[in-house]
C-alpha cells in the first residue's frame, strides 16, 4: 500500500469516530497526477447527494504532460461504496451531526486508488487546547523518566 497524500489537519480539527475505505472515480490524467503525488486534501469533504457520495474540494494538480485532455483540479469526484454502507452513513450523518472527511489517498496492493474516509465530529477550541496541554504533559513525563533512567 502506497500512501499518496494524507490530511494531517483532520486529526487536529476533528474527533474521528470511524474510518472506512472507498473507491474513487478518476479520469486518466488524475491517476497519473496521483502517482506523482500532487494532491491536496486541505479543505476537502465528502457529501451524500441523491444516495451517492461525492468528494468536493480535493485538489489534484493537472498532469504536466496532459495537454488539452487534462482534468479540472478541483472537480467533484464520485466515491464508490456499497449502497448498504451509504445508507448507514446517511443515518449517522443526519442523527448525530457527523461529517465525512477524506483522511488519505493511497494505492492498494492491486494498484487501485482508494480514499480513506473518516466519520468525524468537529472539535471545539477548548478541546484543541486540552489536547495540546495533555501532549505537552506527556512529553514532560517521558523526558523526566528518561533523565532518571540515564542518570
Amino acid at each position: 500500500m502506497k500512501i499518496v497524500c494524507s490530511n494531517r489537519k483532520a486529526k487536529r480539527d476533528y474527533h474521528i469516530e470511524e474510518r472506512m475505505e472507498a473507491g474513487i472515480s478518476l479520469v486518466g490524467t488524475e491517476v497519473k497526477s496521483l502517482r506523482e503525488g500532487t494532491v491536496h486534501l486541505q479543505d476537502a469533504y465528502a457529501a451524500i447527494e441523491n444516495g451517492e457520495i461525492f468528494l468536493h474540494n480535493a485538489h489534484i494538480s493537472p498532469y504536466k504532460e496532459g495537454n488539452r485532455f487534462n482534468h479540472e483540479p478541483k472537480r467533484t469526484r464520485k466515491l464508490l461504496m456499497h449502497k448498504r454502507e451509504i445508507r448507514r452513513l446517511i443515518g449517522k450523518i443526519q442523527q448525530k451531526s457527523f461529517t465525512l472527511i477524506p483522511l488519505s489517498f493511497y494505492f492498494n496492493n492491486e494498484g487501485k486508488v482508494k480514499v480513506e474516509l473518516g466519520l468525524a465530529k468537529g472539535k471545539r477550541a477548548y478541546d484543541k487546547r486540552r489536547e495540546i496541554a495533555e501532549r505537552d504533559a506527556n512529553r514532560e513525563l517521558r523526558r523526566e523518566f528518561k533523565d532518571r533512567q540515564s542518570g
